[in-house]
């Protein structure tokens, strides 16, 4: 029924009024451009995303190295969490006292999370440093960062939608609040005597 109103507001009939038209205009404008537009901004953000975070990946690969670390003691685990959001990736790792070699040859101990099992002193595990054997997180993956663009790339898209949508709502506020005002310009014009049989003889 919208399609077929919108087509109404451009035939040309003596009850067709500018403001019509004017909205039939904007309402084609914003669907070209939510159609085409929007689907344009989303691909561009997530390839640009893509590209930024497969850039930062490998920076991090070069930054960041995999070095093995010994078990010097195993400490106990923290109470539950009764939070299921929180404890499920804390609960697979456990808190270890560990020693490890940086890629520079120094020789480095602390406190670090390992996924060990049952950590037992000697027991060996992996650990990301940086150069200097200062342990860091594990670089981001290449899928993980595609995914991230793919959602950043949707984002935009979505707010680019909304954009337009607003703006075309915007719009037609403007032109309702100018066809009121139109209206109210008509009545004053047509005085108090409007409608009183025989005003006007």
């Amino acid at each position: 029924m919208r399609a077929i109103a919108g087509l109404w507001r451009w035939r040309r009939n003596p009850l067709r009024r500018g403001t019509d038209l004017t909205e039939a205009w904007v309402a084609l404008a914003a669907l070209v451009l939510i159609v085409v537009a929007t689907p344009a901004v989303g691909a561009v953000t997530g390839s640009l995303t893509n590209d930024a975070l497969l850039r930062s990946v490998e920076a991090q690969r070069e930054a960041r190295h995999v070095v093995t670390a010994t078990v010097l003691h195993k400490f106990d685990q923290p109470p539950l969490d009764p939070d299921p959001e929180t404890s499920s990736a804390r609960d697979a790792h456990h808190r270890v006292l560990a020693r490890w070699t940086g890629p520079d040859g120094s020789g480095h101990a602390g406190t670090v999370a390992s996924d060990l099992k049952s950590p037992r002193p000697g027991d060996r595990f992996t650990v990301w440093t940086d150069r200097h054997g200062r342990v860091v997180g594990r670089p981001l993956d290449p899928a993980t960062a595609t995914t991230h663009a793919a959602l950043a790339g949707f984002g935009a898209a979505l707010a680019s939608a909304g954009l337009v949508e607003g703006a075309r709502r915007l719009l037609l506020w403007r032109i309702v609040q100018r066809r009121y005002a139109r209206w109210d310009q008509a009545w004053e014009q047509a005085g108090p005597d409007w409608g009183k049989t025989g005003t006007g003889a």
